[in-house]
Parts: C-alpha cells; structure tokens; sequence
C-alpha cells in the first residue's frame, strides 16, 4: 500500500519477516512486498504445509507494544459474524527483541486486490458491481450489531479536536455509538470481489463512521463520494453519520497539519461548509 521505508527499517523488517516464516514453517513466494506507513508493517505472500497464505508483519517500539492495536486481529476473528468477509487469520506470534516488539499474523490468501494500492485516498473511479455494494452495506450493518468494549474513537478527542479544526463543536442529540470498522479506506477494500482488510482499530464509534470515512476519501472523485452517499445512506443520513463525517473530517484536518493528505485540504474545506450550514439550519 505504502513505498518501501528507509534502508534501515526495511532491513530489519525483512528479517523479522523471514524470523515470522520461519516459526510457521512457511517459504516465501515470489518478490512482491506489501509495506504499509513508513514501514510499520510488512506483508508477503507464503506458502505452507496447509497451502498459500499471507504473512504479515506488525512491529512498534518495545515500550509501545500491545494493546487495542495488538489485539484487533485476533479479537476481531472471534467477534464478527460471516457475513462480514475478511481473510481469516489462522496463526499468530508475537516476540521482543531489545528494542522492538514483532507481532506475525498469518492469514488465508485473498485473490482480490486493493482498491487504493499507495494511499488510502481514492484518486481514479473503481469499477464496483451492484452486488459489491450490497455486500458492504450488510457488511458495515452487521458490524455495527457486534457487541464490544473496544474503542475506536474517543469521545474525548472529539470534544478536544472539534472546535481547534472545525471551528465548532457540533451538537450530539440523536447521536449513538456502535463497532465499527475503525480504519475504512479503500486500500483496505478489495476489488472485485469484497473483503475488509486489517482490522487493528476496530470499535466503538459515532454510528455511520465507517461510511463516513469511507466517504471522505473519496472526496478527490465525486461521482464514488455520490456512490458512497447513495448505497451507505442509511448510515449516513443520520444524526450519528453526519456527526461521524465531522469527525473524520476532524481527523483528516489534523493529518493535514502534519503535511499528510495535502490533496485533501480543500475538499475537506468545502465538505465542511457543507455540513456546517445543515448544522446550522437545523439548529435554528
């Protein structure tokens, strides 16, 4: 999804890597890489005693390891339904050298690819079936029925983050939380068939928070953002989805101030304005 990180760090993951295939008796297949941001994860395809599956590579400092993060996958593989499609996970390791903790996850091989291969933006229009769509909105409908305490999104960043990006805090009545997804993008989409990939962040959100991000990064091609409006209505025309794309485009401002998502930035802008007049109209 992501370019290969620097010389370092990608040294040290390819050894970590081919540590991971070793403990699960696998053998690396072909010279295709997967890297995800700055070198924080690392995937390729294997094979193994009970055929091909995809190894992937978590690492973080030592002092950072574990947690929600580290948890998702596997909590994940326990709590959602078949109808949600996803690559089954089927093993996993964890180990800590000095400095870094190593988490390997290996997975059942998806055929279809991402749909965004180096960003989670959308720059191009994807070619979607109807029935790649129908399959989502049950997707996100029945993750949205998965009990769970894990958390996606704080309350309390929200109501720090809000105004210093918005300008405003928006009102909340009507509002309720429910599981989602946490990281809907669409490289994490496959193409042509559906599967829902990485699922670290899952948790409780603002209702309609996947919609809304998946929304959101479509921004830069508006006939998908329209696509994504029309099939994910019924969690976005609600008070919890309009106050779930706020606050994606809370999140993504803040990327913005760090010098990521720049293309972003000004239809963020006039998506706010947008959803700041229905604020204010039906407020008053």
């Amino acid at each position: 999804m992501y370019s290969e990180p620097d010389t370092a760090t990608a040294d040290r993951m390819r050894k970590a890597h081919a540590n991971a295939a070793r403990t699960f008796r696998a053998r690396v297949v072909g010279e295709g890489e997967s890297w995800g941001w700055r070198g924080r994860t690392l995937s390729r395809r294997v094979t193994t005693e009970e055929g091909e599956r995809w190894l992937r590579l978590v690492s973080a400092p030592a002092d950072k390891a574990g947690g929600k993060l580290w948890e998702g996958p596997t909590e994940a593989e326990l709590a959602m339904p078949a109808s949600v499609p996803r690559p089954r996970l089927r093993a996993s390791s964890a180990w800590t050298d000095d400095t870094d903790a190593y988490l390997a996850e290996l997975y059942d091989v998806v055929a279809d690819t991402t749909i965004a291969t180096d960003s989670p933006v959308l720059r191009s229009a994807p070619r979607l079936s109807g029935e790649w769509w129908v399959g989502l909105m049950i997707a996100l409908d029945a993750v949205r029925d998965v009990p769970t305490a894990r958390v996606a999104l704080r309350q309390e960043y929200l109501e720090r983050a809000m105004p210093e990006y918005l300008g405003f805090m928006p009102g909340q009545d009507g509002v309720v939380w429910a599981a989602a997804h946490g990281d809907l993008h669409w490289a994490n989409l496959t193409a042509p068939g559906l599967h829902i990939l990485d699922w670290e962040g899952w948790g409780m959100a603002p209702a309609g928070y996947d919609a809304a991000m998946l929304h959101t990064y479509s921004l830069l091609v508006p006939d998908v953002a329209a696509d994504v409006r029309h099939h994910l209505s019924n969690q976005l025309d609600t008070p919890s989805g309009r106050f779930a794309e706020l606050a994606v485009i809370t999140q993504l401002l803040q990327t913005n101030r760090r010098g990521d998502n720049l293309d972003l930035a000004e239809p963020l802008r006039a998506r706010l304005a947008i959803l700041r007049e229905a604020e204010d109209v039906a407020l008053g």
